[in-house]
């Protein structure tokens, strides 16, 4: 498909959104091959930080985490427009009278 210069290009054009590209995605299979096939040496290495600073050990497997599990994207849950969510309480049974 040919793009003209100037022009939008067409709808749907391109990966859907949110769809990593192929080198993050090779990047990310390759980080977890190599946490897989060193696993032993993994352990080890933290173990060895964390007689130091276990901090710094801590800090390592949560950066370390975020190669093996996607990362969540945060979330605003608002009310319409955009305004303050109100709660509304709800008894069922008892007394009703208030």
């Amino acid at each position: 498909m040919k793009f003209e210069k100037g022009k939008p290009p067409p709808p749907n054009a391109g990966r859907p959104k949110g769809m990593p590209n192929k080198a993050t995605t090779a990047f990310r299979e390759t980080i977890q091959k190599l946490l897989e096939s060193n696993s032993q040496n993994v352990s080890l290495w933290l173990k060895q930080v964390a007689e130091e600073d276990p901090g710094k050990a801590l800090d390592l497997v949560a950066k370390l985490a975020e190669y093996a599990s996607p990362k969540l994207a945060r979330t605003e849950v608002s009310g319409m427009d955009g305004q303050p969510l109100q709660i509304q309480v709800v008894k069922f049974g008892g007394d009703n009278s208030q």
